[in-house]
Parts: structure tokens; sequence; C-alpha cells
């Protein structure tokens, strides 16, 4: 399963906050059997939303899409999800309710939009906030907040069902170009695939299906690199 993430927010990317939410849907959906081609972070700009999730829909198994949604002046993910599609924004009366009767909010102290999603599309109840997520066809729209985020997946989380992965991490002590010929020996006599990512030691990350191959290669692997200096 192909799936594109599409952060949206002006703070993410002024930098005044940090993109945590695509980590952590990245790392979720690729233990889940996911593969994650594209994580995209828009502008609270309605065209460029539907611009990229109409084209990202046709692409792609699926569109996950998380932050600006609410009932203030830059939250304009639904609009511009409800565009891609070509439908109107509306009033959930399931979300109306669940506010009212498990929430403990009256229909009048409500602001204006709080309940709107997309024509047609599915409500998600959010657990610890207030404003709805949906699902309509193949693109999820989710909290920007974490806690909001990440509880909300939940209720979606079968749909990115997938084969398990295993990974296991090697430490290498030397250039990472300096490990090409050993990684493409590696990956001509098991069936693993090998990231390698460099910082204050190469870490090259062994991923697989079977968890006895990615043991059996990570050991190879570690007999024939140096380690890193551990007083540096």
């Amino acid at each position: 399963m192909q799936v594109a993430v599409v952060t949206v927010g002006d703070e993410l990317l002024s930098g005044d906050t940090v993109n945590t939410n695509a980590a952590w849907l990245c790392s979720e959906l690729t233990d889940r059997g996911a593969d994650v081609e594209r994580v995209t972070v828009l502008p609270d700009r309605v065209a460029d939303v539907a611009r990229v999730v109409n084209e990202y829909r046709a692409e792609y198994d699926a569109v996950i899409v998380t932050g600006g949604i609410g009932p203030t002046h830059d939250d304009v993910t639904m609009e511009g999800v409800a565009a891609a599609f070509g439908r109107d924004l509306e009033g959930s009366d399931p979300v109306l309710e669940r506010l009212v009767e498990e929430g403990g909010y009256a229909r009048e102290d409500l602001v204006d939009g709080t309940a709107d999603i997309p024509a047609g599309a599915r409500p998600l109840h959010n657990e610890v906030g207030v404003a709805p997520g949906a699902v309509i066809d193949d693109v999820y729209v989710l909290p920007g907040v974490p806690a909001e985020m990440k509880t909300m997946f939940e209720d979606v989380v079968d749909s990115f069902a997938g084969p398990e992965r295993y990974r296991e991490v090697v430490h290498a002590g030397e250039p990472e170009s300096a490990l090409v010929d050993r990684i493409e020996t590696l990956r001509k006599r098991y069936p693993v695939s090998v990231g390698s990512y460099p910082g204050d030691h190469v870490r090259l990350r062994i991923t697989a299906g079977d968890p006895e191959t990615v043991a059996e290669a990570a050991d190879w692997l570690r007999e024939r690199v140096e380690p890193p200096d551990p007083t540096e």
C-alpha cells in the first residue's frame, strides 16, 4: 500500500512548530507494512490543499492529511479537501450529537463550523478534543494536535494493515563511502533493504519481512564493519 502524508500549517513552514506528526505517522505506517511514498508540508491555503490532495489521491492508495482543522479562520483543511472532491462542507449531525451528549457542550455554545466536514464524508470523532476528523474515499483527515491525531489514527489504523516488517540497526565507525561494497554484498546475500544514515557515526538499518533473515543479515554485517569508537 502506497501512502502520502500531507501536513498543513503555516507554523510548520516557518519553523515555529516541529513537524513531529509526519515522523510519527511515517513510523507507524511503515511498521504496519505501508510504503510512505511522499511527505508534503502545505501552508494554510485552501487552493494548495485542494490541489495536492486531488493529485495525491489519484497517485497513491491513501492520503493522510493532518493539521488545519477546526472552526478558526486559519483552519482551512476541511474546505480544501472538500474542494478536491468538488463537494461542499456541511455540518455533521453525528458529530454535533456526540459533542452534546458525550462532550457536554450546548449546541449554541459551539463555534459555527465546528462540526463541518465534506459532504458525504464519514466523520471521525475526536476523543481528546473537539474538532472532528473525516474519511472521504481514501483520504483521511486528522487533527494537527499530536495527542488528538494519534488517538484518532487508532480509529483508522486497520485500513493500513500490511505485511509486518522487522528492522535491526548496525552501527559502524567507518565513513559511509567506505561501506558501499559491503552493503552491496549484503543485499546480494540476503533479501533485505538497507538504509545508511551518517551522523556522529553511520547507522545501517536492515529491514525485511522475516525476523530471522534480518537477524542473520545484521550479524553478518557486524562481523565486517568497524564499530564506533566509544570514546568519541
